[in-house]
């Protein structure tokens, strides 16, 4: 390839000028053309916001254990999920107990005695 500077194809001084008002409407194109692509990137935005939350929203609930045993003649005082485990806590005789079941297969993993001091 020739060098565009010593084969003489230099552009006119004044073709390379512009005039104001060419450069305002230049300016005005940009700015509209920011504008539309700032309200695209947004409209996409919500696009995928809005699939990650259908996602969320529609996914299964994690499984729970249909029951979970404790000894005959107890009373329940409370229980809860946490973080995979069903904690119950109830009265035996005169203790009181906290056990600690597996959410998915409703199987004892701990048993604690909770007593006053």
């Amino acid at each position: 390839m020739s060098d565009p500077d010593k084969s003489g194809n230099k552009p006119a001084p004044a073709e390379t000028e512009v005039s104001p008002e060419a450069a305002a409407a230049i300016g005005k194109a940009r700015r509209s053309a920011g504008v539309a692509m700032g309200i695209m990137l947004l409209g996409f935005m919500a696009i995928g916001v809005a699939v990650v939350y259908r996602l969320m929203r529609d996914a299964p609930p994690p499984t729970i254990a249909a029951s979970v045993s404790v000894p005959q003649g107890s009373e329940v005082i409370s229980s809860l999920t946490v973080d995979g485990t069903i904690q119950v806590t109830y009265r035996a005789g005169g203790a009181v107990m906290l056990a600690v079941f597996d959410s998915k297969t409703g199987e004892l993993r701990q048993s604690t005695e909770i007593a006053a001091q």
